[in-house]
């Protein structure tokens, strides 16, 4: 029997063979089972992984089906910057969106006017919700 366990974020693929209670020392074969090998001696604590640097924060266009604005995290809008029937330009910030005390501004992904927007400052938002259509 196949199993799939996953350590650590790490998948392992493995063979299990069920034995009955008077097979727990033979295989199939019929041989006996040879000793299992000595557990290898710890080496120290097992450090995590250095944490990753933070991106450079700017402006994150992210498009939605139908030439809307999608969020790219959840968090809390906290400034709009557009208004219905203004005009945009490809990367102009249209909003800014709060998440785990980090700014994001969430930018236009191409020029248009905007057709709609969704949010209001201190609306809580899901990602991938649409907060904006442009036209």
């Amino acid at each position: 029997m196949k199993l799939k366990i996953t350590v650590h974020g790490v998948a392992y693929e493995v063979d299990v063979q069920v034995l009955d209670a008077k097979d727990e020392m033979t295989p199939a074969s019929g041989s006996p089972l040879p000793p299992a090998p000595a557990a290898a001696p710890a080496v120290g604590p097992v450090m995590p992984p250095p944490p990753m640097a933070a991106p450079a924060p700017g402006p994150a266009p992210v498009a939605a089906s139908g030439g809307g604005v999608a969020s790219p995290i959840a968090g809390t809008v906290l400034e709009v910057k557009c208004q219905v029937g203004a005009a945009v330009d490809q990367g102009q910030t249209l909003l800014v969106i709060e998440a785990m005390k980090m700014e994001t501004a969430i930018a236009a992904p191409s020029a248009g006017t905007v057709k709609a927007v969704l949010v209001a400052a201190g609306d809580s938002v899901r990602e991938n919700e649409t907060l904006v259509e442009l036209a």
